[in-house]
């Protein structure tokens, strides 16, 4: 079987990963799409975006890292997938999931959306407490992967 786990990854954090390797031991192949969204202005590029993903996702053998531009449901038609995988923080993220996995449902292949609830020691970290850490300068470490946090100072986003 194979599933998508999507996100802008803006960037992509120990949060996001954490789902990744959960996701990648229940599907054959995980799709790991990263979404660009025109109405969303991102502090790294796709392309660095897509670096850091891979970056954290080395040595996990059933995954594959794309970028998509489109609607999810185009991908997930044309690359055969019936599942869409999504994690979840809190009551909050659930509410808003669950109203985009009623809609992803209703379109071409209808997919299903599997949640997986983050773990507690993840759950409140986000693409934007990143930011705001890379912004100020602070200890990434307990947000990103250290190969993302390698890859930043690498392009001068951290010391």
């Amino acid at each position: 079987m194979k599933a998508v786990f999507t996100g802008t990854f803006d960037p992509i954090t120990n949060g996001h990963v954490d789902i990744i390797k959960r996701a990648a031991t229940m599907f054959d192949e995980l799709h790991v799409l990263l979404c660009i969204n025109s109405e969303k202005k991102g502090m790294f590029t796709a392309e660095q975006r897509a670096a850091m993903v891979k970056l954290a996702c080395d040595g996990i053998d059933n995954v594959k890292v794309a970028i998509c531009e489109g609607l999810l449901t185009e991908y997930t038609e044309k690359n055969d997938i019936p599942f869409i995988v999504r994690g979840v923080r809190d009551g909050n993220d659930l509410s808003y999931e669950a109203s985009l996995a009623t809609i992803n449902r209703g379109l071409r292949n209808h997919p299903e959306t599997v949640f997986l609830p983050s773990k507690p020691e993840y759950s409140h970290i986000s693409s934007t407490y990143a930011r705001d850490m890379i912004k100020y300068g602070e200890d990434l470490s307990y947000a990103l992967p250290l190969s993302v946090i390698e890859y930043l100072k690498k392009i001068g986003m951290a010391r």
